[in-house]
């Protein structure tokens, strides 16, 4: 399970969480420009846009969970599962496996417009990287400071949404999100006015409860209405710090707690990492599980030119801030 959001301030910036029952090992990794693409159908590309996102290493590819190019163009992948589908066979203009997707996509494209000419030609393939892995069942939220749109490949297709509310979850379809969105219009950050009846004399006990009814759950359903209101009634100062730091307190709203949403076997689902990509400067927020503190990467400061990964840890010991020892 995980949630993503963009916010439109004096930056543009775009993250999410990544919430599941293991650590797949994800680092920070920057592909600069000259790195060598070789795609499954699409052939080579080996010139590109630099891109830095959190991406799990694997033979010496970068397989995306999400990430941001140098023109401020983002993407990130969440889990879809039951309701994606892809071709087995190649039949478009573009031919791209699942887990090509998002580099594919910030390799060769600047802006949501840019995407949307191109993406209705595109066959995407259940084609694996490895006989070790599986490929994954995702949907994709892409935006950038032109626009955002959820695209999803399910029975029916190819569907691209507009995608106004600047949040997307996981399972039901979009669609069906926003339609459940419409069942929470009540919802305010302002004092509740009584509506009641008629000479029915009613009054507030406590602040807050304009927003009575907004789900505290974990389903992917209630963090996507929960997302969306704290994400569109944020407020904060233009400054960059104060913008980052707003950001993951959205994201802070949604995050998994270890030991409140378990598997059969007994696993615990946890947001493992949260991220917050600031598109204009191209940097690369952080935090873990275990470790709150916000890192920062820079893809500028990290030559983008090359043509070699470069990847960082993230921090997972607890870094606390010692006041008065």
């Amino acid at each position: 399970m995980c949630t993503a959001i963009t916010l439109n301030k004096n930056h543009f910036y775009f993250g999410r969480t990544l919430d599941f029952d293991q650590s797949f090992g994800e680092k920070v990794v920057i592909t600069p420009r000259n790195y060598v693409f070789n795609f499954r159908h699409e052939g080579v590309i080996s010139n590109h846009y630099a891109i830095i996102g959190a991406a799990v290493v694997s033979e010496g590819y970068p397989l995306y969970f999400d990430g941001v190019n140098e023109k401020g163009l983002c993407v990130a992948g969440l889990n879809f599962k039951g309701n994606a589908v892809y071709s087995d066979f190649p039949g478009g203009r573009f031919n791209v496996a699942q887990f090509e997707f998002i580099p594919w996509i910030l390799s060769l494209f600047q802006n949501v417009e840019e995407v949307r000419k191109h993406i209705g030609e595109v066959c995407l393939l259940t084609e694996p990287f490895s006989d070790k892995m599986t490929s994954a069942e995702l949907h994709w939220l892409i935006a950038a400071r032109d626009g955002c749109i959820t695209v999803e490949y399910t029975h029916d297709g190819l569907k691209i949404y507009d995608n106004e509310i600047g949040v997307l979850t996981n399972n039901p379809p979009f669609e069906y999100q926003l339609q459940n969105l419409n069942n929470y219009m009540a919802l305010s950050a302002m004092r509740p006015l009584n509506t009641f009846g008629k000479g029915v004399k009613l009054k507030e006990y406590c602040r807050g409860m304009g927003a009575l009814g907004l789900p505290g759950d974990l389903s992917s359903q209630s963090r996507f209405i929960r997302a969306a209101f704290v994400r569109n009634n944020s407020l904060c100062e233009e400054d960059n710090v104060s913008c980052v730091n707003q950001f993951f307190h959205i994201l802070n709203s949604v995050d998994n707690q270890r030991g409140c949403c378990l598997g059969e076997d007994g696993s615990s689902e946890i947001t493992h990492y949260s991220c917050c990509a600031d598109a204009d400067e191209c940097k690369y927020y952080f935090t873990t599980y275990d470790n709150h503190r916000i890192a920062c990467v820079s893809l500028s400061a990290a030559k983008p030119e090359g043509d070699t990964l470069i990847y960082y840890n993230m921090y997972e010991a607890e870094d606390i801030k010692n006041i008065n020892f």
